[in-house]
């Protein structure tokens, strides 16, 4: 297959890599969304699929960012979110991971993504990928007071591969699980068992990025929930959701 993006890749008609809301806000989190838009990079077409496939959890997590919204405007949070498919590139994924540019997602082959070259692959990292994450750095390193509160808003879809998803949230963690399991306590004393802990997935300290390089390794105390995304494609359900997290953290916060 040749070349998808034989030159740069973003043009004048694509969005900026990422977004932030509320720069100067100073509450005791940082927000973050990795898989917020189901934008293709024009030079990319629609990577082959058809439109349906690009609204489906394939492509970014239904709900996160209005979620991710609300929560943040109500802590007085920074957010910073991405602005492109993770079909384009997961910016959860570290440099090596072998589904950072994903060839089939679920049972879904990605046409424009088959056969990439070196320089297609560096055009999504150095052009997507390296500013989303240069933007939480450079916020965590310009920090003021206390160290901030890492939080990674995300959803997973409530059936993956023909298997039921029981779970309503979940909180996950990678080897530090501190401030996740206060936030899980404190879930479960408004929804139970529906509250799930480290599921649908783990944190990969291997291949994941944001939680493993943003919080991690600076020692942050963090969160990465789940969503389940049926539960967070509405209006309504957004809101719901929205107060659910936010009674948890602000729990989480006073312990």
């Amino acid at each position: 297959m040749a070349s998808v993006c034989p030159t740069r890749l973003l043009g004048p008609e694509d969005p900026a890599p990422f977004e932030v809301v509320g720069y100067k806000c100073s509450g005791p989190f940082l927000v973050t969304v990795d898989h917020a838009s189901f934008t293709i990079p024009k030079k990319l077409g629609k990577l082959g699929l058809p439109d349906q496939e690009l609204k489906r959890h394939i492509a970014y997590d239904i709900g996160a960012l209005d979620v991710a919204k609300i929560v943040a405007a109500s802590l007085n949070a920074p957010l910073v979110y991405q602005n492109f498919s993770r079909l384009v590139i997961d910016c959860n994924r570290k440099a090596h991971a072998s589904d950072l540019i994903p060839i089939i997602s679920e049972y879904t082959e990605i046409p424009g993504n088959k056969d990439l070259g070196l320089e297609d692959r560096s055009a999504r990292m150095d052009e997507i990928h390296k500013p989303y994450h240069q933007a939480i750095s450079d916020m965590l390193d310009n920090w003021q007071g206390k160290k901030p509160i890492f939080l990674a808003i995300h959803s997973c879809t409530p059936v993956y591969k023909g298997q039921k998803r029981d779970l309503e949230i979940g909180c996950l963690y990678g080897t530090d699980g501190q401030f996740a399991h206060k936030v899980l306590d404190a879930l479960r004393s408004q929804i139970g068992d529906a509250a799930a802990d480290n599921e649908p997935y783990t944190v990969s300290m291997e291949n994941d990025y944001s939680v493993p390089v943003h919080a991690e390794a600076r020692k942050l105390p963090y969160v990465e929930v789940e969503f389940r995304q049926d539960l967070v494609s509405d209006p309504d359900g957004v809101k719901k959701w929205a107060r659910h997290l936010l009674n948890a953290l602000e729990s989480a916060n006073e312990t």
